[in-house]
């Protein structure tokens, strides 16, 4: 599957390329405001683990997830539900997303917002950046070696993006870690056979470079599981598709989190007495 995802975006990106140039969408970045800081918001304290909420209608291993898919009401639902950062879906193939989407939804909220899809080539940064997205996800599976993993990090980094760079196995986080990332995500979910494991990010965490940020991507759907990622180390979780079935958002991130509300209150004064 990740191989024909990949060539659709190859006809994608020479698509975008014969009506613009990559100096161009450079340029056009120059234009745009400041970006919100989507590392610095994962660092912020106060929280036992950070949640990065998905707005996604769809995927290839589920198909349509919500039928009454607003992206700018769900994505003011997850603020509300005290998310730290948004994820935004913009592939149009396979997980009914658009790259519009991130300009309505940075209008709408005051969250980092990453622009997730699978980016091979620096046109796609440039147009990230124009679109309104303050971080990017860069998947080690999509690229084909640490020096162009590097290189798509120096281009984001160019042009004031942070970088999520995704794993699913220790040789790829060999890759990332030589590549320079220290904000790393773990897919628990093979992009191969679209198995799901919670112990990939328990295995891989532990072997993170020091000072690096870990985010557990996928099969997250319970305090439970977030609890379980926080104890393996993860300041961070991305979830989508368990928020995205609930009828009420906003109440659903809340729940999805009340281990930071249970963190919170044993640090209070009097325990939270």
């Amino acid at each position: 599957m990740l191989g024909t995802i990949l060539a659709t975006k190859q006809q994608e990106v020479a698509a975008l390329l014969s009506r613009t140039t990559r100096a161009d969408l450079f340029a056009g970045c120059a234009d745009m405001p400041p970006p919100r800081g989507f590392r610095e918001a994962l660092r912020h304290p106060g929280h036992q683990v950070h949640l990065i909420a998905e707005v996604k209608k769809a995927s290839p291993s589920k198909g349509v997830i919500r039928d009454d898919f607003d992206p700018v009401q769900i994505a003011r639902a997850y603020e509300a539900g005290g998310a730290s950062c948004l994820s935004i879906l913009t592939d149009e193939t396979y997980f009914q997303g658009r790259l519009d989407y991130l300009s309505a939804i940075r209008h709408a909220v005051t969250l980092p917002l990453l622009r997730k899809d699978f980016l091979i080539d620096p046109a796609q940064v440039y147009e990230a950046r124009i679109a309104g997205a303050d971080a990017v996800l860069l998947i080690v599976a999509a690229l084909s070696s640490p020096a162009r993993l590097a290189e798509m990090q120096k281009v984001a980094e160019s042009v004031g993006l942070d970088v999520l760079v995704e794993v699913h196995d220790a040789h790829e986080l060999a890759i990332a870690t030589a590549a320079g990332a220290t904000l790393i995500g773990v897919n628990n979910r093979n992009l191969h056979s679209f198995e799901v494991r919670l112990e990939t990010a328990e295995e891989l965490i532990p072997a993170f470079p020091a000072g690096s940020i870990a985010v557990a991507e996928s099969g997250i759907f319970t305090a439970g599981d977030t609890r379980r990622m926080a104890r393996a180390g993860a300041q961070a979780i991305l979830v989508g598709e368990s928020l995205m079935r609930e009828d009420d958002v906003a109440a659903a991130t809340r729940r999805l989190l009340a281990t930071n509300a249970d963190f919170e209150a044993r640090h209070e004064p009097n325990g939270g007495r």
